[in-house]
């Protein structure tokens, strides 16, 4: 997810190079909620840690 997130990133700072500004403030909202849900998910993760699996 965090690859994504990049991919949008670059692909915001490309068109926002360009002058193409809906497509890169587009862009932006997108990488800044994949980053976002992907820190919620690694915070869960964090907190849940490595269980021992139910019997």
């Amino acid at each position: 997810m965090l690859s994504w997130a990049v991919t949008f990133l670059v692909v915001a700072i490309i068109a926002g190079l360009l002058g193409l500004s809906g497509i890169a403030g587009t862009a932006t909202q997108i990488a800044y909620v994949l980053f976002v849900v992907f820190l919620i998910f690694a915070a869960v993760s964090f907190v849940m840690g490595r269980r021992p699996p139910v019997t």
